[in-house]
């Protein structure tokens, strides 16, 4: 097989090329200059001329590049020690491992602060696996009817919204309002009543599996749809199309509680025992009383001159929750954003932050700044 593949090569490479394209090659290396010994010699020489990347080059391969590159003087000088703080960060210190689950995360961490102070309890979790579950499910079914709205309307397959949308099918980021359709729908539950399974902890192999059955889905829909199907024929497609997902996702993170009995002692020993709840129940109940998704907006600040600030921004095909609230940004200055998040932590309330963090951000001593 592998000498057939090499003389079908060598075949094809003797047809004759356009001469369009012939002409187009000869104008183009007619002002291009290839890379020469003599030049990259230079660079060579060049390069060695200097003491300081000889030095940086011998401790660069034997050390991680941008850990060398901090600066200590930086680290030093800067301390985790701050004159407005929340009352207690909550414990224990909660860890999303190789997942994209960073913004469950800090929402239920956000969540259990005025939870844990009301009922005096020193430590305890809501389960991010839990919502998890339910993003994947309602995500992927939000994002077969984003494939049939575009084909409705006409978008072909190699065009740029489509070729999005079937470059990354699912991942595992989110935003704000995702947060408020899954917990306004599903309710919460403690962690140990739906704790992290291997693949909400490495999420890698199950988003691909689920990311070739809906390209697989993509197509079907498509064809459903150029076939002028019936809108019944197609929402029973997908209707069919999600047991498949929603069998994936269970066997790869469990399946979730429809009850559970939540049990705790306080910090003064005292036992609790809430019953039998439904997590929608816990939530409204327990949860909601104290910390109301609803009460909270995201603030964004886009600085672009496309965006003017004080606008309400959303983006196409952005989403979790068909029929659920939709994805929006109140585009305010960076300025505005920090005085709200001063008055927030003044107030005792933690802040539910999202940032491009991973070019400027120095894991071991906790730094996020452009100069360390």
């Amino acid at each position: 097989m592998l000498v057939k593949l090499a003389i079908t090569a060598l075949v094809k490479r003797r047809t004759p090329l356009s001469s369009n394209l012939f002409r187009i090659s000869r104008a183009t290396m007619s002002t291009e200059q290839p890379l020469t010994l003599e030049t990259l010699n230079k660079l060579r020489s060049d390069f060695y001329a200097d003491p300081k990347n000889e030095l940086a080059q011998n401790v660069c391969t034997r050390f991680d590049p941008f850990e060398v590159a901090i600066s200590r003087k930086k680290a030093d000088s800067t301390l985790h020690v701050y004159n407005i703080k929340i009352e207690s960060e909550g414990k224990p210190v909660t860890n999303q491992e190789s997942s994209g689950r960073c913004w469950l995360f800090a929402a239920l961490n956000c969540m259990r602060l005025p939870f844990m102070k009301k009922y005096g309890i020193e430590e305890f979790e809501f389960s991010q696996s839990y919502l998890f579950f339910w993003d994947k499910v309602e995500r992927c079914h939000y994002w077969l009817q984003n494939i049939v709205r575009t084909a409705r309307a006409g978008e072909p397959l190699d065009g740029r919204l489509v070729g999005f949308l079937l470059k990354d099918p699912i991942n595992d980021g989110g935003q704000w309002d995702m947060i408020v359709n899954l917990v306004n729908k599903y309710g919460v539950v403690p962690r140990r009543c739906f704790p992290d399974a291997f693949s909400s902890r490495r999420s890698l192999h199950m988003n691909a599996i689920l990311k070739t059955k809906l390209r697989e889905y993509a197509k079907e829909l498509r064809d459903l749809v150029e076939e002028k199907a019936t809108d019944e024929a197609i929402q029973a497609a997908i209707s069919r199309q999600v047991a498949v997902i929603y069998n994936i996702v269970a066997t790869c993170l469990g399946t979730p509680p429809e009850k559970f009995q939540f049990e705790f002692y306080n910090k003064e020993k005292a036992y609790h025992n809430f019953g039998m709840l439904t997590p929608q129940q816990f939530y409204e109940t327990h949860v909601r009383p104290v910390f109301n998704v609803d009460d909270k907006v995201c603030l964004v600040s886009d600085p672009r001159a496309s965006n003017p600030f004080g606008r309400l921004y959303t983006l196409h095909c952005l989403g979790n929750v068909l029929g659920g609230r939709q994805t929006a940004y109140n585009n305010q200055p960076i300025d505005t954003l920090m005085q709200v998040v001063k008055a927030s932590i003044s107030g005792n309330e933690a802040v539910w932050f999202g940032c491009e963090v991973s070019k400027r951000f120095e894991r071991k001593n906790g730094l996020e700044d452009l100069d360390a």
